[in-house]
């Protein structure tokens, strides 16, 4: 298609587009579409040509596309264009229409029969969805006039074309059924429709699967065919037949797949637990696959093995309640179970010599549940049968679990080892799950093997061993209670006898000793068995992860009895930090713990430690306050202020985060004098502010210089107190100089925590009044690029509203200019600042009564807000922030009755307000259903819902089931 050709339908600019749908014009841009090298042509074609495939012309151009002399590309594009036009637009074809439709179809299929296999299915889908629209009324034994109309033998194509042709249509309709956009009360007639007509097609299927003469193409269209069928919940006693026929055609390794996924479908249904006689027939057949199973294994075919654990899996994974419910079957049952252990235990390592062992782990899963759920009688058998086999399954996935030999191992991609990985974590929640069935006696079980292991001088020595073990450990410890277990002080114990040579077997022993850090809380006599492991690792850089967290967690949960270690723990710990062995995660967490360790020491201990392990980080930020900014000292900079600020999230020596309980108060240190971090933070605030100066403009920097003084006021809460002043004033001169969000962010943790104090107030005051008066500002000039700003700042008026609503009664504030940005806000285009907006509003408008200035500029500019309310929901927002609007407009009616009533038949009065495609009736109807709600705010979401959806033409439509 030429240029000058394709303007008007390309952007759909010109006068009549429609015009330009011609056979010729189709033909020139799909040309363009395949063949054209620039890529913009190719874009303009593609748009026209779907703006072409929805045009009444459709209908003339498709049938002329589909013409013998045409290419393949051309035919297929009007058998696209008449399945869109007939799925989409069924409503605008005429009644009288549909059998000319049907036979010009039907004609076309048989002439494709033997032509190109990919216009074939076009028009095969184009013919069920006509189908499909027309059944049950119009067209009731559809699916039989199909089957006796390409079985006609006047046709001219022959059989085998004809075959393959109706085993096309046959397999389309279901799928097209599944994906059609079919009404709900019609998809239910019409699967009912559909599901009656099975008896035309088995038995066809039945006949051409078992015919000795069908070639194999035709076997494997049948077996897909079969597999899109069971998708309509067909009864499983009517597949009998066909199932058995699947399980012959898996010795033919060119049926293998299909026939699979033809099992696994059937056998999947949700409605198959019905047909338990039929399940029951279905054991012997799986079982039956046992020889070709192991006979693959042995031949490293990895397909026929995946294929067959899938079959075994998907009958005991969807089936195993009503097989379990099978009393006097238990030991086909049984046979089963083995049979999908065998799967589980399949040798080789994952991924990369099987791909298998992982389709069984939710069957373990599913069966326990089952087990479980049975009254105590018949549970107590089962338990009985199946406990032995479960600790065999812990045995099985401890093996899979282990790394192969490090030569191996060092030759995996690493896709491999992260998907080996992923393996881990899955068997460890899989072990984890079991221990509910097993309970202590696993870990007994576990622990045995690892003491005769480390103590047997018979075997050679396996890392990989005993790493599994350790991994299975750890999996339970991490998430269950262990602290009653009477084996842990043993595996304590054992843990500094294993010989560490392998940075796996090291990473393991670190997350077990992480994992049994509250033991270690109860037991704190054995902290001095494992600490100095952990330590040593620290200086590992390959240890860095677990090795950090671990230190972590040993700081958090056992810091009243580390004391003594805390020296050699802060000494180690600035060692590893000066060395740079860590990442910057790893060096964040490590201040993390030195936090948690310090918390617990007394006030001059912990001054103490601090000096000696911030001291060097506070001459380097001195030394780059000097430098002229650039790139490499702001990372540095931004490093140092991110140490300082994890550090003081957790040093707590006032205990706000801990548990008061009888045993941990007599532990409490009472602190003395002022808070450490207090002092810390005062003495390098002159620093500080240096640094500043020189970075204001850097939003990182200010957001890591506002990082340390919110998690500080986060974690000392009233402790923080004296610093209040002289951080009110730095975050104002801060803020005044450059806005940015994370100073608005800061100032509204003050707010939070300070300002409903006597005391406090005068300073947070005197802030918000000035960081509310250079936002106005920013307003004034544009506040389009600062959504963040806009957004933070909308949260601190909340925030000062739900705290201390008299910040609004000063003089100062222009409450009306504030009301007047948070209503511009409220039409961005970034949803969290709408959000924030309307967040604002709903704190705002309940405060009409009690705040005199709040009152009087609802009452002036309520209108207003309404407007800009109204025009969200008229289809200006996304419809996701929806109930936020629904909000403001609740809040309105149940604290501005009188004016909303009045405000609202006003504001709906003009034509075409919120939407064009409003009645005045709809306009009407929904102001009064507003004003009759003021109790449940549920109900106005519902209602606002609603009407959004009839103002943007979206009522009743397929596309509002998605919301």
């Amino acid at each position: 298609m030429e240029r000058r050709e394709e303007q008007p339908g390309a952007a759909g600019a010109g006068a009549a587009p429609a015009l330009d749908f011609t056979v010729e014009n189709v033909e020139k841009a799909l040309h363009q579409l395949y063949y054209d090298p620039n890529i913009e042509n190719k874009n303009l074609a593609q748009k026209w040509l779907m703006q072409a495939q929805v045009s009444p012309q459709a209908w003339h151009f498709s049938w002329q596309l589909l013409q013998p002399d045409k290419v393949p590309e051309i035919q297929y594009f009007g058998a696209s264009a008449l399945h869109i036009k007939i799925s989409r637009y069924w409503s605008d074809i005429p009644t009288d229409q549909y059998e000319s439709l049907k036979a010009q179809l039907f004609t076309q299929i048989t002439r494709f029969a033997s032509g190109s296999k990919i216009v074939l299915t076009r028009l095969c889908v184009a013919l069920a969805s006509l189908a499909l629209s027309m059944m049950p009324d119009a067209w009731p034994c559809a699916v039989a006039d199909m089957v006796r109309l390409f079985q006609a033998e006047d046709s001219p194509v022959d059989g085998q074309g004809r075959c393959l042709a109706l085993l096309e249509l046959l397999t389309v309709l279901p799928e097209e059924f599944q994906t059609s956009r079919l009404p709900q009360y019609r998809k239910g007639l019409v699967r009912t429709s559909l599901a009656m007509e099975c008896g035309a097609v088995f038995p066809l299927l039945e006949q051409l699967l078992q015919q000795p003469s069908s070639p194999s193409c035709v076997r494997q269209k049948v077996l897909k065919c079969f597999s899109s069928w069971v998708q309509l919940e067909v009864p499983l006693q009517d597949c009998e037949a066909l199932i058995q026929a699947a399980f012959t055609a898996l010795q033919d390794s060119e049926l293998f797949d299909s026939s699979v996924e033809a099992i696994v479908n059937a056998i999947s249904q949700p409605d198959a637990q019905r047909y338990v006689n039929t399940l029951l027939k279905l054991i012997p057949l799986v079982l039956g696959l046992q020889d070709q199973l192991r006979q693959a294994v042995q031949n490293g075919d990895m397909e026929t093995s995946h294929g067959i654990c899938r079959v075994a899996v998907a009958l005991g994974e969807n089936h195993s309640r009503a097989l379990l419910d099978q009393v006097e079957h238990w030991q086909s049952f049984l046979a089963l179970v083995n049979m999908i252990m065998f799967c589980t235990g399949i040798p080789g390592h994952y991924p990369v010599n099987e791909t298998t062992s992982s389709l069984t782990l939710t069957f373990w899963y599913t069966l326990q549940d089952d087990i479980l759920s049975f009254e105590a009688e018949k549970q107590a058998v089962y338990q009985q049968v199946y406990r032995p086999v479960y600790f065999q399954l812990v045995d099985v996935l401890l093996h899979k679990a282990q790394f192969p030999s490090d030569e191996e191992y060092g030759f995996w991609s690493s896709d491999e080892k992260e998907q080996f990985r992923i393996y881990r974590v899955d068997i460890s929640d899989t072990l984890m799950y079991v221990y509910e069935m097993l309970g202590a006696e696993l870990l007994s079980n576990l622990y045995d093997k690892l003491g005769r292991l480390l103590t047997s001088s018979e075997e050679p020595y396996s890392w990989q061993h005993t790493e599994a073990l350790l991994y299975g450990f750890q999996s339970i410890a991490e998430t269950i209670d262990v602290n009653y277990s009477d084996v842990v002080p043993g595996l304590i114990g054992l843990i500094p006898r294993i010989s560490i040579s392998n940075v796996q077997l090291a990473d393991t022993v670190m997350f077990t000793i992480g994992a049994l850090s509250e033991w270690l809380a109860d037991h704190p006599v054995m902290i001095n068995s494992v600490l100095p492991l952990v330590l040593h690792a620290l200086g590992n850089p390959e240890l860095s992860v677990s090795s950090v967290s671990t230190l972590k967690k040993i700081c958090r949960e056992c810091k009243y009895d580390l004391p003594p270690y805390a020296a050699n723990i802060v000494a180690v710990s600035q060692d590893v930090l000066m060395k740079q062995i860590h990442k910057t995660s790893q060096c964040m967490w490590l201040m993390q713990a030195l936090g948690f360790l310090l918390s617990a020491l007394q006030v001059e201990e912990i001054l103490k430690n601090l000096h000696s392990l911030i001291s060097p980080y506070i001459q380097q930020l001195e030394k780059l306050a000097e430098e002229i900014p650039n790139p490499s000292n702001k990372l540095a900079i931004v490093h140092i202020l991110g140490l300082l600020s994890n550090l003081f999230t957790t040093l707590d020596v006032s205990h706000h985060e801990d548990d008061h309980e009888g045993s941990e108060l007599r532990k409490l240190p009472v602190p003395q004098g002022p808070n450490p971090v207090v002092v810390v933070l005062q003495q390098v605030f002159q620093l500080i502010q240096k640094v500043l100066s020189k970075w204001l403009n850097d939003a990182q920097v200010v957001e890591a210089v506002c990082a340390i003084f919110e998690k500080s006021v986060k974690t000392l809460l009233d402790d923080f107190a004296p610093m209040v002043p002289q951080l009110c004033e730095m975050l104002g001169r801060m803020y005044s100089t450059i806005p940015q969000a994370s100073a608005l962010d800061l100032t509204r943790q003050l707010v939070h925590i300070f300002a409903h104090e006597p005391a406090h107030f005068p300073p947070i005051e005197a802030l918000f009044l000035l960081v509310t008066s250079v936002t106005l500002t920013l307003f004034q000039q544009g506040p389009r690029d600062h959504p963040d700003i806009v957004d933070s700042f909308m949260q601190l008026l909340a925030q000062a509203l739900k705290r201390k609503p008299d910040l609004f009664l000063c003089e100062r504030l222009d409450v009306k200019a504030v009301f007047q940005c948070a209503v511009l806000a409220l039409k961005f285009p970034e949803a969290p600042t709408v959000k924030a907006s309307c967040g604002f509003f709903t704190e705002l408008l309940p405060r009409c009564g009690e705040v005199e200035p709040v009152g009087k500029v609802v009452q002036e500019d309520g209108r207003i807000l309404l407007i800009a309310v109204l025009e969200a929901i008229g289809g200006q927002a996304s419809r996701s922030l929806m109930d936020c609007f629904a909000d403001i407009l609740f809040a309105l009616n149940k604290h501005c009755f009188s004016l909303l009533s009045m405000w609202i038949k006003e504001a709906l009065q003009p034509p075409g307000f919120p939407s064009a495609r409003l009645s005045p009736e709809q306009k009407d109807t929904f102001s009064q259903q507003i004003l009759r709600e003021r109790v449940n705010k549920r109900r106005v979401k519902e209602m606002v819902k609603e009407f959004t959806l009839l103002c943007r033409g979206l009522h009743g439509t397929d596309y509002t089931a998605d919301y």
